[in-house]
Parts: C-alpha cells; structure tokens; sequence
C-alpha cells in the first residue's frame, strides 16, 4: 500500500492603509491572523477479494485516524514551545522607560510561527509613533530571534497605539482621540515661550507623531507669525458646528490670530469662553501630542485651561535672570496644585557665541550666578531634573519671524538638536505618566483588595473595598451644607467589590461600585484611608 502524505502552509497576510481625512497621514491596518491548511491524502493498491479490501481499509482508516491525531498533539506541543521560544528571546529586550521587557509591557502582537519553514512574524505595538528608540527595538528583536536554532526568518512590523486619552470622565468630543496635552508654560512674557512650543511641536512630527497646536493667547497671538500655512482662516463645519483646524507641514493649528479677529480687546471671562471654545470644539482628529502654547500668568484662563483639559504634563521655560525664574516658581507651584507634572524646564537666551568664544549676557559662574540658582531650585525644590538650555542665535529669532520653524528651517543644527533632546524627554515622560496613572490604582480579585500606588512615589499599600466605598466625600454622602454623613456605615456590605477602577486625570480614579454609583477617589484622600496591615491570602482558584 502505498501512502502519500503532504502538508502545506498557507500565509495569508494583508496590509493596506487608510487616509486619514484631517491629517493626511497614513496609519497601517492590522495584519490578518494567518491560516493554515493541511492535507492528508492516501491511495491503496487494487486488492481482488473486495471484502479483504474493505476490512483492510477500515483498519487502515482506524491506524490513520490514531497517527493524525498523535501528529495534531505533536505539532500542538511543538507549536507552544515554538511561541513560548519566542516570547522568551523577545523578554530579553528592556524598555528602558519602563524598566520592565516588551512583552510583560504587552508590545508584541499577532505573533505568527510557521515552524516547518523556520518562519516567525510579529509586530512591536509601541506607546507611540515618536518612540525614540523604535529602530532599536526592531533590530534587537530581529537579532534575539534570529538565534533560535530552528529560525530562518524573521518578519517584524512596527506599529503604536491608537490615539486615545487615558482619563475617565466625559471629555468634550474633540478632545476624545489625544493620547497626550502638553503645556509649555512661562508665567512671564518674553521667555520664549511660543518659540519653544512651536518648534516642540515640529520636532515631535518629525519624530513620526501626529501632532496639533492650540495657542491660548488671546490677547497676543504668536501662532500666525510663527507659521505660514496656506489658509490663514479657520473654517466651521455648519452640520457639526465644529471648527476645522487649519495646517502647516503635517500639523494642525487653531489659534485666535486665525479666527480674523486680529488680537483680542475683552474682560477675562469672555477670554476663557473663547479658549474653550477654540480649544473642545475643534475637529483635532487622532493626535498623540497636543502642544497647548499657555498665556502667561497664573491666572483665571491658566486655571480655566488646567481644569477643562486633562494635561498629561507642562514644559516650563525661562530666561537665566533670578527675576524671571521668580515667576516660573509661580508656575510650577500652579502645576503642582492641578496635579500636573513639570517634565522639563527649558532656559532660554543663556548664551551667545562670539569672536570664537562663548558669552553669558546674563551672568555665570562667580558673576550674577543665575543660571546656577535656577537649575539648583529646579532640581531641588521642584524635582525637575530635565533641564535644556537653548542658546541666542539670530537664526532662532529670525525663523520665528519668517513663518517657518528653527526645526524645521535647519535640522542640523545646535539648536534642532536641542529640541530634538526636549522632544525624547517628552515622549519618554508622558510614556511613563501614562503608566502610572494607568496602574495607580487597581482591584486585586485574588486578595479581594484595592491596591494603590500613587504616581511619584514608591509605597505601595492595600485598601479595603467597603473602607474606600465608606469614605466617599460627594454630595451623597455627605451634606454638604450641614457636613452631615449621609451615607451609614452599614449601608456598605462588607464583601463589596468595585466593578471599575478608570484614572481621572493625574490626581484620581474613577470608582464603578454594583449599586451603579461612581465614586470620585482622589489619590490624596486614598492615602489618609484606613489600610490593610494584614494582606487577605489569595483566594484559591476553582477547578
């Protein structure tokens, strides 16, 4: 008898792209999950006694049917060592923002093996399209797989996450796909500032980030003198009363200089309804970096602008003068209360070169000693540890002026390389923030307990669900009139459990309980709670 055994492979793997219809960027689909087809086929000789032959076949059959099934468990075992193979070459690769390797940070997706070739094929989902070592993670994971014995091809695509925010909450509608808002903030005017915000912003697309502008400054816009994009008028999409932002080189801008209105000559409340506005009713589309170009000051929009947006962190600039920094101390003080993180302070205008040497028009050294107090009441009383000086160059004035960006102007040169310093230190914090505020808080099912550690901090500690519930402080709770406890110890069961714990913003969680309540928890008022000493063994899993 004569057997005939083959086996195919069959990959399948689909990759198209979608035009964007506000960006005009191109974002990759995700491969399909391949197929694979295998066929067994058999011929007997020709035997005269037809019964023999029937018997023989069904015998035949039977043996056929046991080594299939044998060669199915194989393979299948084969094949989970092969992934497991595989997962473990790629955890050799450590994220260095998070310290943890890609695949406990879940980047590697639809891994595919096709052991009988040698072939593997999977994709790195990074935080991010503006990841600054991207090429690094894709050359690491060719090289870690590559020395599996039984590899002989490597298949690895690169991709990020969708844009989306982090926060619970109900978000205004344009702000809803925006990975991440970032304030460049002064507190003194003629820093900088918009310099600073502007070519941060282009340093971040040329990166590969989608990327968007919003100039808050009513009273003085800088955005339409920065850049030069074609339409110089924001449009409004009359069905969806919406404003279409308008662009330059890849990213979006809106601004009050756009609206036609020139600067602005109204009281500050009106200011605020205005920056609102601009700001939630426009079509942003997907973005992973917003770049919010502050007005200087601490006061009504700064706050209006800090509680309306979920910031994810602020970039302070300066000059060197002690004057000026007085005023940034204002700032990161504000920040500091909001719940914001300051990732980077930037002092501008430190220092010109000349004659072959380098000159300190505001002092260093055993002179004013300005730059030194800034960076030492950065580092030690805020905790700043980013700090970036830019130097004054007619260039970086002159590109302002002209409409087209430093960046964007010279990429070579000191001063793009400078932004492009503040443009990974960017990436790499709010990256980091993400995971904080992501993890601060979480319900353990094993121990039947919430377990919290706030961002910034390396305490961890345990708190009981029906505790956390009890010390709900809102309006139904609690009279707000009278202070009177509303809400009695024993209207909480002691074996509640929460159903959804969401960040909200960088200073609470968002809590889900059965009876359909959402509970408020800033990460303050979870730290003056009651905690559990004792942990709960975990809860023995069923069979």
């Amino acid at each position: 008898m004569q057997l005939l055994h083959a086996s195919s492979s069959l990959y399948i793997s689909l990759h198209s792209s979608k035009a964007h219809s506000i960006t005009g960027l191109l974002s990759p689909e995700k491969p399909l999950l391949p197929s694979s087809i295998i066929s067994c086929s058999f011929q007997p000789k020709r035997l005269e006694n037809s019964i023999w032959v029937s018997r023989r076949t069904s015998i035949f059959s039977s043996i056929m049917a046991k080594a299939a099934s044998v060669e199915a468990g194989a393979s299948a075992v084969s094949s989970g060592k092969a992934e497991n193979d595989v997962l473990t070459a790629l955890s050799q690769i450590i994220d260095p923002d998070f310290g943890t390797d890609i695949v406990s940070c879940g980047f590697v997706k639809d891994l595919d093996i096709n052991e009988a070739l040698g072939e593997v094929s999977f994709r790195l989902e990074l935080t991010t399209p503006a990841c600054p070592i991207k090429d690094m993670f894709e050359q690491q994971a060719n090289e870690v797989v590559e020395k599996l014995p039984w590899v002989k091809n490597v298949n690895v695509t690169m991709s990020a996450q969708p844009a989306r925010p982090i926060y619970a909450g109900q978000l205004p509608a344009g702000l809803q796909t925006i990975s991440n808002i970032v304030a460049v903030s002064s507190c003194k005017g003629g820093v900088g500032k918009s310099t600073v915000a502007v070519n941060l912003a282009y340093t971040l697309a040329g990166m590969g980030a989608r990327v968007g502008i919003f100039d808050a400054d009513v009273y003085g816009p800088s955005l339409p003198t920065m850049v030069s994009p074609e339409n110089r008028l924001l449009e409004m999409n009359p069905e969806k009363r919406t404003i279409i932002p308008t662009e330059y080189m890849g990213v979006k801008l809106v601004s009050f200089g756009f609206a036609g209105q020139g600067r602005a000559i109204m009281r500050g409340p009106m200011v605020s309804g205005v920056i609102n506005q601009l700001l939630t009713t426009a079509e942003w589309g997907e973005l992973d970096y917003l770049v919010v170009d502050m007005p200087p000051g601490t006061g009504d929009i700064q706050l209006t602008l800090c509680q309306v947006v979920p910031l994810t962190a602020a970039v302070i600039v300066t000059t060197p003068q002690k004057l000026a920094f007085i005023d940034v101390a204002k700032g990161v003080r504000m920040f500091s209360k909001l719940k914001v993180p300051c990732v980077a302070v930037v002092e501008n205008m430190c220092h010109f070169d000349a004659d072959g040497k380098r000159y300190y028009p505001f002092g260093r050294g055993s002179g004013s000693q300005a730059c030194i107090f800034s960076k030492n009441i950065v580092v030690q009383q805020f905790g700043i540890p980013h700090l970036f000086d830019l130097p004054i160059r007619p260039t970086l004035s002159a590109s302002g002026d002209s409409g087209t960006p430093e960046v964007v102007a010279d990429p070579q040169s000191e001063v793009a390389r400078t932004f492009q310093d503040l443009g990974v230190c960017i990436v790499q914090q709010c990256a980091k923030i993400r995971q904080q505020v992501s993890t601060a808080v979480t319900y353990d099912k094993s121990i039947k307990a919430i377990r919290v550690k706030v961002p910034d901090s390396d305490e961890e500690f345990l708190l009981h669900p029906a505790t956390v519930r009890r010390n709900d402080r809102s309006a139904q709770s609690v009279d707000e009139w009278t202070g009177e406890q509303k809400l009695q110890y024993t209207d909480i069961p002691e074996d509640i459990e929460p159903e959804e714990i969401r960040p909200m913003g960088n200073y609470a969680v968002s809590i889900t309980w059965p009876d359909g309540f959402s509970q408020i928890a800033p990460y303050d008022q979870l730290q003056t709670i009651e905690r559990l000493v004792d942990a709960p063994r975990p809860t023995a899993a069923k069979a």
